[in-house]
């Protein structure tokens, strides 16, 4: 009796492991490892950071793959990649803070905060050129590749300040990372303080960023990723590129967990009220009432499930991004990858599935 006993425990005790096994299997991160391992095989991306969080905390995060292919260098949750036009996203929160205070009015002329912008056929407002609604170009031949160091912001917006609007301000949308150059030159002349400065004494401190600074070409970023280009199925070193003429539309550099953190807090903190946050959020329309799906640094996105979200994508030389965020379900999910390619997967279908994985 006590031998059949026995044998009964340690037949229940193997079937309860076996599923607790499974149970373990089944889980979000596995799940997840799973999916980005196969988009990284599938999609030839040398290193990809991610950070999920939930509810105001980290969920996870982890780094997969190598920050540097000769050297063997891992991705880890602390290396930096650049987040490209997710710096759009980071300087609105900027924005945000001078409304809140009253020093900068969203609808006053460019050059009321920049007065050696040239004026044009018709006013352009700093709303203007934050919805992509200003007429001002975005790059056009090498201008990704530039490698010119501009020791201000003012200087670098020599490069498109004189050129001629595409259309009528508020007309038409066209995406414009020229555009959020000139609305750094703005956050500097509301506040007397350079765009750099301002940011990292006001807004990355605020907001819990400790890793997200500026991409300087003299400095020493440990650990920073090396940057690739996939060409005919190989990975070569991008380009070398100076992004000082653009740090408030695409030139800044910092881990996933930087921005999951500036997510949260730009919810659970009082940086801005919650008023400006929905005049962030809210999309804009042309001068005939059509919707752009775009806020100010924000855009508007629905998943398969039709469930609305926000977020920005980057796109940087050797790099791309992607940061998005259910408010109805609070999740956010942020993607860092160290290469770029015509057929590089999509960041934002990736960034939805992982995220349907937290959400229940």
């Amino acid at each position: 009796m006590d031998r059949f006993k026995q044998i009964y425990i340690l037949i229940l005790f193997f079937i309860l492991s076996v599923a607790g096994l499974r149970s373990i299997e089944k889980g979000p991160q596995t799940q997840v490892t799973f999916i980005i391992k196969r988009f990284m095989d599938t999609y030839h991306i040398p290193g990809l950071s991610i950070t999920i969080g939930k509810n105001g905390q980290i969920a996870w995060t982890k780094g997969f793959g190598l920050a540097n292919i000769n050297e063997k260098i891992p991705v880890t949750s602390k290396t930096r990649f650049r987040i490209g036009s997710i710096s759009k996203t980071v300087t609105s929160a900027a924005v945000g803070r001078l409304v809140d205070q009253d020093k900068l009015d969203l609808d006053a002329p460019i050059q009321t905060y920049v007065p050696t912008f040239p004026e044009k056929r018709w006013p352009i407002t700093t709303r203007m050129a934050m919805s992509h609604l200003s007429g001002i170009r975005h790059y056009k031949g090498n201008e990704f590749l530039n490698e010119k160091y501009y020791s201000n912001v003012l200087e670098g917006l020599k490069i498109f300040q004189e050129d001629t609007l595409s259309h009528e301000p508020g007309t038409h949308y066209l995406y414009s990372s020229y555009a959020w150059n000139l609305v750094s030159a703005v956050v500097e002349g509301a506040t007397g303080i350079d765009y750099l400065s301002y940011m990292e004494d006001t807004v990355f401190t605020a907001l819990d960023t400790e890793r997200l600074i500026a991409e300087h070409q003299d400095s020493i970023l440990i650990p920073i990723a090396s940057f690739y280009n996939a060409e005919n199925g190989k990975l070569i070193l991008a380009p070398q590129v100076n992004n000082s003429y653009k740090w408030a539309s695409g030139g800044l550099v910092g881990t996933t967990t930087d921005l999951v953190n500036f997510i949260h807090n730009l919810y659970a903190t009082n940086f801005l009220s919650k008023e400006v946050i929905k005049e962030l959020h809210r999309p804009n329309t042309t001068r005939i009432g059509q919707s752009t799906n775009y806020g100010l640094g924000w855009r508007h996105y629905r998943d398969f499930w039709r469930n609305p979200f926000i977020g920005h994508s980057g796109g940087s030389v050797g790099g791309r991004a992607m940061l998005i965020y259910y408010p109805q379900k609070e999740i956010v999910v942020a993607i860092l990858v160290n290469s770029r390619s015509e057929k590089g997967g999509d960041l934002n279908l990736l960034a939805q599935r992982i995220a349907r994985r937290f959400i229940h």
